[in-house]
Order: C-alpha cells, then sequence, then structure tokens
C-alpha cells in the first residue's frame, strides 16, 4: 500500500525508500559535525594548556561540560519533538550549536571557553535522540539497527575530521581559528533540513484501547511511567554507559598521550587521533551489520554480541596501554580496541527502538542519551584528567577500560526482559507525515497541527 494513504511501502519504508534515505543522508551529515564541533578541543588540549596553564582535570572539563548539558536537557527536548515537530527542533538545534561552537574562537580565558562550550552542549541536546527515532522509523525493522549504526558511525566520522581539522588548522593559524572553521557549516545544513520528511505522531495509550489522559501531566506521567517500568531500557542504557566511559577516555586523551608518551608534536599526534577514532567508526558501522544479520532470527541475541564486544574493548585497551606494548605495536593494539569501543551505540539505540511504544521513541532515546551523557561521556574525560593528575595519563588509560566489563555483564542481565519488553509494543502501526507541512494530501484536510493516526486510520 502507498506510504501516503496509511501505512509503509511494500518494501517496508514509511514514508518510501527515497525519503527514508534522504532523512538518512541529511541526519548523517548534520550528525558528522556535530561531532566535528564538540571533538575539535581535543587536538587543541597541547595548545590551551601550554598558553593558559590548564590542569588536566580542566581539560576534562570542556569535554565532560557537553554531555552534561546534554543529559540535562535531552529529555525535555525530545518530550517536545515527539509531540510537535522532530525536523523542526533538529533544525534550531543545528542552528545553536554552530553559533556556539563560532563563539568559542573569541574566548579569552577559561571560564570563557567552558561557558561556549556549555552553549554547544545545550545547542547538540536531545539531536541524537530525535535524528535515531525519525530514521528508525522511516525505515523497515530489519534495517534498524543497520541504519542506526551507520548513524552513530557518523559521529565517529565527525570526530576524526574534527580532531584532524583542528590539528592542522591550530599549527597553521592558531587553535582559536579553529572553531570558526569547523561551525560554519553547521549552520548552512541545519536550513537544508527543513526538506526532511517526518512522520505523524502517533497518540499515545496505556492499553491497545484506552488513550491516555491528554492533560499535560498525565500525560508526562505516562511517559515516564512507561520507561521506566521497561526494564530492557534501563538496564542497556546502564550498561551502554559503562562502554562509553571506556570510548570517551580514549577519544578525549589519545591525542595528549601521543604528545606526552611519543613526544610527538601536537598536529602530529592530533593526526594518529584521528587514525584510532577512523578505527572506531568502522566498528560502528561493521559491528552493527554483523550483529544485524546474526541475530535476524533471534533478535534477543543482540544483547549478547554487545556483551562480547565490550570485553573485546576493554581487554585490548587495558593491554594496550599497561605497557606490555611500546612503540607502533602498541599504537596498532589502540586501533584495535578502538574498533570496538564505539560499536555498541547503534546497535543499543535499535533495542531501545524495538522496546519502546512509537509515540515516545525519541523520548525513549532521550533517556538512553541523558544516561549514556551523564553516566559515560561526562565521566570518562573528566575521570582520567582527575587519576592523570594522581598518577600519570598511561596508568590512567589502563584502569579506566575496566568499566567494559561492567558494561558487559549489564548486556548479559538485559537478555532476561527484552521478549516480553518487545512484545508489549508490538501491535503499534505507523504512517507518514505529509510531504508539506500544512498541505492536506488527496481526501485529508489541512490541520496546523501534527495530525495523529494509530493502525493507518485517523
Amino acid at each position: 500500500m502507498h506510504y501516503d494513504n496509511g501505512g509503509p511501502d511494500t518494501d517496508g519504508y514509511l514514508a518510501g525508500r527515497r525519503a527514508a534515505w534522504f532523512a538518512f543522508a541529511m541526519t548523517f551529515v548534520l550528525m558528522m559535525f556535530d561531532y566535528i564541533d564538540r571533538q575539535v578541543i581535543v587536538s587543541l588540549f597541547p595548545h590551551i594548556r601550554a598558553e593558559w596553564h590548564l590542569s588536566d582535570k580542566q581539560l576534562g572539563s570542556l569535554v565532560s561540560i557537553i554531555s552534561i548539558v546534554v543529559a540535562a536537557g535531552g529529555i525535555p527536548v525530545a518530550l517536545l519533538a515527539d509531540r510537535v515537530s522532530r525536523v523542526k527542533s533538529i533544525v534550531v538545534m543545528g542552528t545553536t550549536w554552530s553559533l556556539a561552537t563560532i563563539a568559542c574562537m573569541f574566548a579569552g580565558n577559561y571560564g570563557q571557553l567552558f561557558a561556549a562550550r556549555a552553549v554547544v552542549g545545550a545547542g547538540e541536546t536531545g539531536y541524537g535522540s530525535v535524528g535515531a527515532a525519525l530514521i528508525s522509523t522511516l525505515f523497515p525493522k530489519r534495517l534498524r539497527s543497520t541504519v542506526l549504526g551507520a548513524f552513530f558511525a557518523a559521529g565517529s566520522t565527525g570526530s576524526v575530521l574534527g580532531v584532524f581539522l583542528g590539528g592542522v588548522i591550530a599549527a597553521q593559524w592558531g587553535w582559536k581559528a579553529a572553531f570558526g572553521a569547523v561551525g560554519i557549516p553547521g549552520l548552512v545544513l541545519a536550513l537544508l533540513y527543513m526538506f526532511v520528511r517526518d512522520y505523524r505522531t502517533v497518540p499515545l495509550a496505556s492499553t491497545k484501547l484506552a488513550p491516555v489522559s491528554q492533560t499535560f501531566g498525565g500525560t508526562l506521567r505516562h511517559i515516564f511511567g512507561s520507561l521506566l517500568r521497561t526494564r530492557t531500557i534501563l538496564v542497556v542504557c546502564l550498561a551502554g554507559a559503562m562502554q562509553l566511559i571506556t570510548m570517551s577516555s580514549v577519544t578525549a586523551w589519545t591525542t595528549s598521550f601521543l604528545n606526552r608518551i611519543h613526544a610527538m608534536t601536537p598536529a602530529d599526534a592530533a593526526k594518529h587521533t584521528a587514525l584510532v577514532i577512523l578505527s572506531s567508526a568502522a566498528g560502528v558501522l561493521i559491528c552493527a551489520v554483523i550483529v544485524d544479520r546474526l541475530t535476524r532470527r533471534t533478535p534477543r541475541h543482540k544483547l549478547l554480541g554487545l556483551s562480547v564486544l565490550c570485553v573485546a574493548c576493554g581487554v585490548i585497551f587495558m593491554l594496550a596501554f599497561g605497557g606490555l606494548f611500546s612503540g607502533e605495536a602498541q599504537f596498532r593494539m589502540i586501533c584495535l580496541g578502538a574498533f570496538f569501543m564505539n560499536s555498541i551505540i547503534g546497535i543499543v539505540t535499535g533495542i531501545v527502538m524495538d522496546v519502546t511504544h512509537p509515540s515516545m521513541r525519541a523520548t525513549g532515546a532521550a533517556l538512553l542519551a541523558v544516561l549514556l551523557n551523564l553516566l559515560g561521556l561526562a565521566v570518562g574525560p573528566f575521570l582520567t584528567g582527575v587519576l592523570s593528575d594522581l598518577w600519570g595519563l598511561q596508568l590512567a588509560l589502563t584502569v579506566v577500560p575496566a568499566f567494559s566489563l561492567l558494561g558487559a555483564a549489564g548486556f548479559l542481565v538485559a537478555l532476561r526482559s527484552y521478549d516480553a519488553d518487545v512484545a508489549r509494543v508490538a501491535h503499534v502501526k505507523l504512517d507518514a507525515a505529509p510531504a508539506r507541512p500544512n498541505t492536506p494530501e488527496p481526501g485529508r484536510l489541512a490541520s496546523p497541527t501534527p495530525e495523529v493516526l494509530i493502525s493507518g486510520k485517523p
């Protein structure tokens, strides 16, 4: 059946194959610039440290503050996007973080740079959640882990470019110029995002037949009650956060490690770090595709795959930084560990989408993002900076990957609840939104508010 008349096309694409892939392409590229703007500062650490005489704890805080702000605002932004418009909310977010990144080049001291980085985080708040909800709904379920893995690989790709460009630009024109150079493209992409197709909001329902109270309080109680009662979401969020402590630590501190321990120049260290993150980007996509194919008949086995990936990451990094390897061999081991360090992200997000009611998928993804950012991404760089001030950077990077083993155990625990949580939301069907806002489709009247359909009926 044609997507404009009440459901997915015959191949399972909600709004058609072309609209889905255009949405993916735009969401991917904007995600890439999200992480370029976020991670460009990592390659600038040696320059900022030398000019402003900052401690490792202060440098780590310039990365961690973004994750803290994203965690604080992620759920409110996702709630608004779920009830109003995912596309428009993304346009606002992209514009905000791009302008804030440009503002970083005018910072005159640590406090001003810290404040500007906080605003970058405010702009990025909810982007990964809302973008994941949008593309996971437009694509067939059979491709969910793959497209989400590719989407989150954009984060790794952006990190590569941010670190590489930051090092090159800083060497030529100074470290402040790097912020201006990477901030401008996001403004253009944010405007172009208005052409992306959204999907109609699905009504909240406490059961298959009973609608939820449409009061604001009733809506919030139902959304958070449903999410917090879904055990798979909570356990997967916590397990994923443990793995991302390792990932964020290695991403933030590899440039400084290579600069201090291997005596590389900041520019060369940034280029080598870009290779490490490039390995991570490959792992996000490749591991998601492999896990999707191996678990197509038994989706719950995705959680077993996640546990294996976490163990591989933690063990390899502890060996790599633990003194058993040196020189080029150590760098190769770091790249190998990096292949696994962010490989879970698309798979984890797909699992959360599997067990979340479609009317609150952006909010479910936001809950995931809050816990991943607050307990994972915000902890890794700051904790490593604190441990580095106490023990030295190499020992800190040896100890922190042990958190990956905690993540592996958590994913095994989530195996017990996955099937039951999927069954609770399996009955819901979706419909695509009109191609143009407020433009009536054949047989429909235009409406100033988002249309709401369930099971293909108005």
